[in-house]
């Protein structure tokens, strides 16, 4: 099973993919997707999309606006994930 840091890293590896721009950001499981990253409700979708895939998991829409921090979205991931 992946560790949260493991996840992080992924999610922050997906961010720098999508948003080139952003590289050499420094972001970590507290940083505020749409006000810190400057990401905007499209490119929020675009990366937790690219999460899906990458993970092979499924996150209902319900839930992307609980979705917050970066923490939010590792914690959403790891839920899904299968236990080993």
């Amino acid at each position: 099973m992946m560790t949260r840091e493991e996840i992080l890293e992924k999610i922050k590896s997906v961010i720098a993919d999508c948003f080139p721009d952003m590289e050499g950001e420094t972001f970590d499981e507290n940083t505020i997707v749409n006000t810190d990253t400057g990401i905007d409700s499209m490119g929020f979708v675009l990366v937790i999309c690219k999460l899906e895939a990458l993970f092979d998991i499924r996150i209902p829409e319900r839930q992307w606006k609980k979705l917050s921090t970066l923490g939010d979205v590792a914690d959403a991931i790891q839920k899904r994930l299968p236990s080993a």
